[in-house]
């Protein structure tokens, strides 16, 4: 294996069969409607390549966004964006600043791109220090907002600051973007070196079509469509996503539904023993009473399937659910009682 992969493990990949998942974060009202639509209704010549740079996508964005085709860069998830930027702006041995805790995966694309990861630790409540992020001299900074997996939202003050005083690429990851109600894609051409990525997996309900896009000026953006695979966005998952695009009330609704019960689970999990920590996604982050792998253990036993964060630095012994439907969240509270009260017996 080359050098900078040796250590790799492979990525969380459950035994899902017949569970219910509240460990992804997807959404909980099931697959988008507008993009079923597309795909039940098409009849097409897959003999055909996509779209090269999935321009039909990118113009339904930017009339969404009241921007234009050359400001977005389209993918196969936002991973593969993610990964665009590595190759686009680093060279090997370069620096990329990546806050303690956050999104497990981006530590794999410093490596497997040569990068040296510089971890910056989040203050006590899981805000940015701006002095830290910046301290590093990182040839990229990366920050999710919301930030998974702690789910609260930086400062948009911090992060102007930190794109003001770096001299490097800052990626902001808006993966829930949709839910927090704010984001940076207005500030795209102020900042020369922001890129915002977004993704179809979250709000959208398409996790399974693997579609992402990033957001930036037009001349960052034109750097890294030069380097992006062609056709890397399948011709279905492209239709499919315009279509969603172009049904925002089906976003609407479901971040209707997350505001809605966010809260009445975070109590229940209170009263259950819980630590859980402020939240602006679909999803809560919790310190468990008991030991996390117990718990998860325990909730697997019963059908049910949460996110086990607790052998990791900054969030020992914490766990991480969906934030479900009325329904769900009554069974999830319900069931991890009862594996409370195992537990303690």
């Amino acid at each position: 294996m080359r050098s900078t992969t040796r250590n790799f493990q492979r990525y969380y990949n459950p035994d899902a069969s017949d569970m219910i998942r509240m460990d992804t974060n997807t959404n909980v009202l099931g697959s988008n409607p507008a993009a079923a639509k597309f795909l039940a209704s098409q009849k097409m010549n897959i003999n055909d390549y996509p779209n090269t740079y999935s321009d039909g996508l990118r113009d339904a964005l930017a009339e969404l966004y009241s921007m234009e085709r050359e400001n977005f860069v389209v993918g196969s998830g936002s991973d593969e964006i993610l990964d665009i930027t590595f190759k686009t702006f680093t060279e090997w041995d370069d620096k990329v600043v990546v806050p303690v805790p956050s999104y497990t995966l981006y530590d794999y694309f410093v490596n497997m791109n040569g990068g040296i990861a510089e971890s910056v630790d989040l203050t006590d409540d899981f805000q940015l220090s701006v002095d830290d992020m910046l301290a590093p001299k990182g040839k990229m900074i990366i920050m999710p907002s919301p930030n998974n997996p702690t789910g609260n939202s930086f400062r948009q003050k911090d992060i102007e600051e930190i794109l003001e005083r770096s001299r490097g690429i800052v990626i902001v990851d808006e993966a829930y973007g949709e839910y927090s109600g704010s984001s940076m894609i207005p500030k795209v051409n102020e900042f020369d070196n922001l890129i915002v990525m977004r993704t179809f997996s979250k709000a959208y309900a398409m996790a399974g079509l693997r579609i992402g896009y990033g957001v930036s000026n037009k001349n960052a953006a034109d750097m890294m469509n030069c380097v992006k695979i062609p056709y890397s966005l399948n011709i279905l998952s492209e239709g499919a996503a315009i279509a969603a695009v172009k049904d925002q009330e089906f976003i609407r609704r479901s971040v209707e539904l997350v505001n809605k019960n966010r809260r009445p689970l975070s109590d229940g999990l209170k009263k259950l023993g819980f630590e859980p920590f402020p939240s602006d996604s679909n999803f809560i982050l919790a310190k468990a009473p008991v030991d996390h792998t117990a718990l998860t253990d325990g909730l697997k036993k019963k059908g049910i399937l949460i996110r086990d964060f607790g052998s990791k630095r900054r969030t020992e012994n914490c766990v991480r659910t969906t934030v479900g439907t009325e329904e769900l969240n009554s069974l999830l509270l319900k069931s991890t009682a009862e594996v409370l009260n195992e537990l303690r017996m």
